[in-house]
């Protein structure tokens, strides 16, 4: 049995009162999981503002 399975056999077995729970719970995992693609891309411009920096990237890019 897949885990969608899973999760929709359990959905099926929960009270009402509880879902409301459920839906929070899943869209505060989805948004974490953005929250966390944001996080690596700022933790990465340090390291690559170095490179931002040339006057070699700046050419490249002038064109667009």
């Amino acid at each position: 049995m897949s885990s969608k399975e899973i999760l929709l056999r359990e959905i099926e077995e929960t009270p009402n009162e509880l879902l409301e729970q459920v839906i929070d719970f899943i869209r505060f995992l989805k948004q974490r999981k953005g929250y966390d693609k944001f996080e690596i891309t700022t933790a990465s411009e340090s390291s690559l503002k170095k490179d931002w920096l040339l006057q070699e990237e700046d050419e490249a890019w002038q064109h667009l």
